[in-house]
């Protein structure tokens, strides 16, 4: 299949589901109360340009592709996005959406965000239970890059980290994504060396992927027994003139048995850049190669290629509660970072290039690459998050959004106490600024993707 092809049916696979199970969350809901549905628009906004018609509800495909929408009868707020408005035709009164009471309303507009988190829980839930939960290594480090971050905090190989960033007894998975949204900032950590406890200040060190700014805990923690294999055997190295080639299994060096990642880049390590023998596997013949390891810039041996491991206990079964706790746990994950990365922008800690924002172009540069590295199954992990955000963001009191929506619920509330209402006039012009609003953010996001180009 063309590359083209492939991402344009990856970004129409992961955007159509996150953005159609929204608006299936606000037209089960009112289908649910009896309320009657006009149009349910799952690709676009503005005209009509086909669909078909079932008993009441018009399900169509719109001009203006960005995004999806369901228009009920007596809604008129939004009409000028939603095709214009309703048609004349007379809708009994307990039909009519405008006239049902406020928490009616309410749950209508509460009913797409929870769709997007249900699917946000069901994509891991529903992994988990296939394929096992991921097998998180203890806080033992394996192996230290050589003048890396690690190094420069005096941790060594073999400690245990017991504390970091004020977590007592983290996972492994914790001391990464906290050090993974604190580039360059000062982390406090103890680490456990032989039975004494030692206090450190660990400082991530910068880097950068797809123009996103991480940082990097530049060691290794220690997996177990695992394969290890030549992803990608770099041109004129030591390990191509050996005769390495992408996808041998590596055995052992100098006889020494390679356990795992970590392992065998201490065992070229300890060669200091003295010869080395490495037995791969490679078709299931066995083959005894010769290299001599280049001293790096910073004195570290080398050999030229990039390793990738395969373990057996890589996951671990799970059953209904595991499964659940894993969902849960991953999307609090996501959630909490997300927070974290919010406060560091408000409180001048973080420069907003570096937060990891995405607008249409950057989410659809993600999708574009998870496509082709891990294939169409690798879509489900990307969609989970993309639709955790939309309903998360869905619910921010911005008008146009269901938050926005449900505010002006809550005002029409107070008013009423009063005896006032909220005229319509007002309410088409709450929700031009809340578009306004929305285009402008929609606008520096994309300012920022395309910005990254360069």
């Amino acid at each position: 299949m063309p590359d083209i092809l492939l991402v344009v049916l990856a970004v129409v696979f992961v955007l159509g589901v996150a953005i159609n199970i929204h608006e299936f969350g606000h037209f089960i809901v009112a289908k649910m109360f009896g309320m009657r549905i006009e149009a349910y628009s799952f690709f676009g906004l503005g005209p009509r340009i086909w669909g078909f018609k079932r008993g009441h509800t018009d399900y169509r495909i719109s001009a203006i592709p960005l995004g999806a929408y369901v228009k009920l009868y007596g809604d008129e707020a939004t009409a000028s996005l939603e095709g214009g408005e309703s048609e004349g035709e007379r809708v009994p009164d307990e039909e009519l959406y405008e006239l049902r009471p406020r928490w009616q309303k309410f749950l209508v507009m509460l009913g797409g965000p929870f769709m997007n988190i249900v699917l946000a829980l069901a994509i891991p839930f529903a992994g988990a239970l296939m394929y096992g939960v991921p097998a998180m290594p203890d806080p033992i480090v394996a192996y230290v890059r050589p003048g890396g971050a690690a190094e420069q905090a005096g941790i060594k190989a073999g400690d245990r980290i017991v504390a970091f960033d004020g977590i007592e007894n983290p996972t492994w998975r914790k001391i990464e994504t906290s050090s993974a949204i604190s580039p360059e900032k000062p982390i406090q950590a103890v680490v456990e060396r032989s039975g004494e406890r030692l206090p450190i200040t660990f400082v991530p060190a910068k880097a950068e992927r797809k123009g996103q700014a991480f940082g990097d805990v530049e060691m290794s923690p220690e997996t177990g027994v695992q394969e290890v294999y030549a992803r990608s055997v770099m041109p004129d190295s030591p390990a191509i003139k050996a005769g390495m080639q992408d996808g041998d299994k590596i055995l052992a060096v100098n006889g020494a048995t390679v356990r795992n990642l970590p392992n065998f880049m201490n065992l070229i390590r300890e060669s200091k850049g003295e010869p080395v023998e490495i037995l791969v596997e490679r078709n299931g013949e066995r083959l005894t190669l010769a290299a001599t390891p280049e001293l790096s810039e910073q004195g570290q041996p080398r050999i030229g290629v990039e390793l990738r491991g395969a373990s057996s206990s890589a996951r671990e079964p799970a059953g209904l509660i595991d499964s659940a706790g894993f969902a849960v746990n991953t999307n609090y994950e996501i959630i909490a970072l997300t927070g974290r990365v919010f406060g560091q922008l408000f409180s001048g800690e973080r420069a907003v290039r570096d937060a990891g924002l995405a607008g249409p172009v950057g989410i659809v540069g993600i999708i574009a690459n998870v496509v082709r590295e891990d294939g169409f199954a690798g879509l489900f992990a990307i969609l989970a998050v993309i639709s955790l955000n939309l309903g998360i963001f869905n619910l921010l009191p911005i008008p146009l959004l269901d938050g926005g929506q449900i505010v002006v619920l809550g005002i029409e509330k107070v008013m009423s106490w009063f005896g006032k209402t909220l005229s319509m006039a007002i309410r088409e012009k709450i929700q031009i600024a809340g578009l306004a609003i929305i285009l402008l953010l929609m606008v520096f996001v994309m300012y920022l993707d395309i910005s990254r180009f360069f």
